[in-house]
């Protein structure tokens, strides 16, 4: 892998390692594997892509070994945590918004444990006991940390724990231990990570590059175009409810006192939005998907 090109750490599998790569194809970029399916090669941009285990990501980016990283939260967190703010080489550079999850203390159903204050003095098995300790702490409860690497939901009910604190995504796995979240330590994202160190300007111009047209597809995403028809005597006021709208478009139309709006609505446009613009006065209204965006 060549060193003047701007170096890529992602997850190797599951759902962050789609969405990441998703993203990517969204930015225009072709990926090319290679036969070990460790490094891979976008076509249109000096870019290596390094696909590795997720709790790798942080100390490469941070090491110097890549340029940049896309990454949970919560393994940016909990590497940052267990480092040090100061001694941690990565910073970052986007949040991206897809895969979202939590990282929740969770108890049995049922049990002793009611509420926050009750952990004090009991066994937390976790794969995060960084931020475990640290938001323990800062809540001034002294429990006991057990480190396990996978399966934490089993611990409770082989008595080995009488909590986990561990990441949540739909719930499922928690309900089917038949444990339930006590608290949120951590609402963690994707996040693209940079290494704090000089770059040649060569690549910091592909950085840059690379991070508008992310941005550009981030932000269409969550971006409608609307169109629709209104009189004239309502703009102000339809105006007023489009989510995230600066200025409208206004066009007249060859009908007494109507005009048609649009709209670029950089907020979620929901049935209720529409139906609110239907009682101000819009009629035919359409509201259509944007593929890319640039600022």
């Amino acid at each position: 892998m060549a060193t003047d090109r701007v170096r890529i750490a992602l997850q190797k599998k599951g759902r962050m390692a789609n969405d990441s790569l998703s993203l990517l194809k969204s930015c225009g970029l072709h990926i090319d594997n290679s036969k070990d399916d460790l490094f891979c090669r976008i076509r249109e941009l000096p870019i290596d892509l390094l696909m590795i285990r997720d709790d790798d990501i942080p100390g490469f980016v941070g090491g110097g070994i890549c340029d940049l990283g896309i990454v949970g939260e919560n393994v940016f967190a909990e590497k940052k945590a267990s480092c040090g703010k100061d001694a941690f080489d990565a910073c970052v550079l986007e949040r991206l918004g897809f895969s979202p999850c939590r990282l929740s203390i969770a108890v049995p159903e049922g049990g002793e444990i009611g509420r926050i204050d009750d952990l004090d003095g009991k066994t937390l098995a976790t794969s995060y006991p960084a931020l475990l300790h640290a938001y323990l702490k800062s809540r001034g409860i002294r429990a006991t940390t057990l480190l396990m690497r996978g399966s934490v939901e089993v611990a409770p009910r082989l008595k080995i724990a009488d909590a986990i604190c561990d990441i949540v995504a739909s719930g499922a796995t928690l309900e089917a231990n038949d444990l339930r979240e006590l608290t949120v330590v951590l609402k963690s994202e994707a996040l693209l990570i940079r290494s704090k160190r000089t770059l040649p300007e060569e690549k910091e111009a592909v950085i840059k590059r690379l991070l508008a047209r992310m941005r550009g597809v981030l932000q269409a995403c969550d971006s409608k175009y609307i169109m629709m028809n209104a009189p004239r005597a309502a703009i102000e006021r339809i105006a007023a409810l489009l989510p995230g709208c600066d200025s409208p478009t206004i066009m007249d139309l060859n009908r007494n006192d109507m005009v048609a709006i649009h709209a670029v609505c950089k907020e979620a446009i929901f049935w209720e939005t529409v139906e609110t613009l239907e009682k101000a006065g819009a009629s035919a209204i359409l509201v259509l998907p944007i593929e890319k965006m640039a600022a």
